[in-house]
């Protein structure tokens, strides 16, 4: 009996320490899928808001496209500095696949390195986003997967386009939230531009409502163009053959990114390499 007690005694004293031990210990990691997340979060909405206040008055914006930045650290931070080093650029749009496992860990240090821009950045959510509880984790820590926002009078509509990673299972894209904003703050915008992930005719898209998308955002106050990424090609397209250009950016481990310039004139955009 005296031995079984001491036994009991043991085992219970190593898992305090083991328990101690892991407590303490910086570089412990829970599931990669686990929702705990530490530092910046709500990046969407604070960085939209910069991003307004900052271009209230504004009669040009300037801003940079980027995408698909899944696993590629060094390149991301290339792009950082790059932008960095650039005097006229208001802010930034991320297009998505920031991992390529929707793993807690891959959103953070892709959130941290991104913190390091001396401008505001927005991210769409890719299909690789989603995978496991990536979703859960990108609501953590950027936000809603629908959001708007103004700068310039012009209107940024932010989309879900991954549908094939729902199995087609829930309303993505999401019309409802598109037409709210065809009449959302019509007096503090004149022109519309819509980003997302995967464009219309891709292989995650629910191409079942291709058609009717395109119905929806024109019923957007002057679309000028629409941005993309997921194909991992710098090219641009008129899918529908109605003279409105989707600008498809490459994943950043070919060195790429777009700059755009929107004035009362019309839109320009330069192709960068870094």
């Amino acid at each position: 009996m005296g031995n079984f007690f001491m036994m009991r005694l043991l085992t219970l004293a190593l898992a305090v320490g083991l328990a101690v031990g892991l407590a303490g210990c910086d570089s412990f990691d829970y599931h990669p899928y686990d929702v705990r997340v530490d530092g910046e979060r709500n990046i969407n909405a604070t960085n939209a808001a910069a991003i307004e206040h900052a271009c209230l008055d504004a009669t040009a914006i300037r801003f940079a496209v980027v995408s698909d930045t899944q696993g590629c650290y060094d390149e991301t931070r290339d792009m950082v500095d790059d932008v960095n080093a650039r005097a006229d650029i208001d802010f930034v749009i991320h297009l998505g696949d920031l991992t390529d496992y929707g793993s807690t860990r891959e959103f953070t240090l892709q959130r941290d390195i991104l913190g390091k821009l001396k401008v505001p950045y927005v991210t769409c959510i890719g299909n690789h986003d989603c995978l496991g509880n990536g979703e859960e984790t990108f609501a953590a820590i950027f936000g809603d997967v629908d959001f708007e926002f103004i700068a310039g009078r012009v209107k940024f509509v932010m989309l879900n386009t991954n549908a094939l990673e729902y199995d087609y299972g829930r309303a993505i894209p999401n019309f409802d939230f598109i037409e709210r904003c065809a009449t959302s703050r019509v007096d503090a915008f004149d022109r519309t531009v819509v980003a997302m992930h995967a464009k219309p005719t891709s292989d995650v898209f629910n191409n079942n409502v291709s058609r009717l998308f395109n119905e929806e955002t024109h019923e957007l106050p002057q679309l000028l163009f629409c941005l993309c990424g997921h194909d991992h090609q710098q090219q641009v397209f008129d899918l529908y053959g109605d003279g409105t250009l989707y600008y498809q950016v490459a994943n950043i481990a070919k060195r790429k990114y777009y700059i755009f310039t929107i004035t009362a004139d019309g839109y320009s955009y330069e192709d960068i390499s870094f």
